[in-house]
């Protein structure tokens, strides 16, 4: 199976070396510099700088040049210039070819999920061969062999186990799950409670605070993402509670930087500037709000988060409001 890439960070790149011992496979960059660097060096200096990538992984620069003839199109560029890359490669993709996001995103302008933005862009695509791939998968943990698990989910079942074994290896299980609806939204909302999660860090917090915070976390992806069609079983998988937990709790996580940065006080200027990559809870916070307002969920602690973003409030005064709000009971689950 030929297999591109489109998107040369971390994550991306972590993907591509999974695959490329076992498929050809081509990855996108958008600097020629970096695209140079993974073919004369095969490794990543600017985003997975220490490893080494498999010498059969090819990069370019040249989109059409890693779309064409491809079999498979994994995508995995940030929410923003999500619809724009999937532009310029639109008169190169099959109507029959099997497409992957990575990104954990909303896209800010309509609200859309990425493999809804895939479709828009793509009307006469096959839509049961679009999916996602989501789960508690921190890239150098990978890229170090330790084991972990994700989930590749797509309506089309026979698509999704064809491609199930093109992306396993012996340390990297792969799931299967159809709810693309379900492992989109708890992975875009997941950032949103990392960034909260990264808040209790820098507060000064400990175990309990988090334990409490991840718990009800859960229980808001989980109404947003019942109400939008998901699958409750979704959430208390790998696409759920595991990226949740990951998230919320790995400083490798980019969300999880930005909300401890400012727990401890910082601007979120100063924080963005010194990332080299993209932390989307920053940028998703308020389209999950925008969501959940359209579909009448209750969602405090990204109504919170979103304070804190977008208007400057206290993380410490949002904690207050959170944990004075009036008293309720838990309810059933996790709901």
């Amino acid at each position: 199976m030929r297999i591109a890439i489109l998107g040369a960070g971390s994550w991306g790149t972590t993907i591509a070396s999974l695959v490329a011992d076992r498929h050809p496979t081509r990855i996108w960059a958008r600097r020629d510099d970096l695209a140079t660097a993974i073919n004369l060096t095969h490794t990543n200096p600017d985003y997975l700088s220490g490893y080494e990538l498999p010498h059969d992984l090819t990069a370019s620069s040249d989109l059409s040049e890693v779309v064409a003839d491809a079999e498979a199109l994994v995508i995995g560029v940030p929410s923003h210039g999500f619809r724009a890359i999937v532009t310029e490669a639109a008169p190169l993709i099959g109507r029959e070819t099997p497409i992957i996001s990575l990104s954990k995103g909303i896209e800010r302008e309509t609200l859309m999920r990425m493999t809804e933005v895939i479709l828009d862009v793509l009307p006469d695509h096959r839509s049961e061969s679009v999916g996602v791939l989501s789960g508690p998968n921190l890239a150098r943990e990978i890229m170090d062999g330790q084991p972990a698990a994700t989930v590749i989910s797509m309506r089309d079942n026979e698509t999704a186990k064809s491609l199930q074994q093109a992306f396993m290896t012996p340390w990297f299980r792969v799931y299967t799950n159809p709810d693309v609806v379900g492992c989109e939204i708890a992975g875009a909302c997941k950032n949103v409670m990392a960034i909260a999660s990264g808040m209790v860090t820098g507060l000064g917090f400990g175990d309990n605070t988090r334990a409490t915070l991840i718990t009800r976390a859960l229980a808001e992806l989980t109404r947003l993402g019942l109400a939008m069609g998901g699958n409750p079983l979704t959430f208390g998988g790998l696409a759920g509670i595991g990226d949740l937990v990951a998230t919320c709790y790995s400083t490798q996580s980019r969300n999880h930087t930005v909300g401890a940065g400012l727990g401890a006080g910082r601007a979120l200027d100063d924080i963005i500037a010194e990332m080299k990559m993209v932390a989307e809870g920053v940028k998703s916070t308020e389209g999950v709000l925008e969501l959940s307002h359209r579909h009448g969920v209750e969602m405090p602690i990204a109504v919170e988060v979103g304070q804190v973003l977008y208007h400057g409030a206290d993380p410490m005064t949002s904690m207050t409001a959170l944990m004075t709000r009036s008293a309720k009971p838990e309810g059933h689950g996790i709901v």
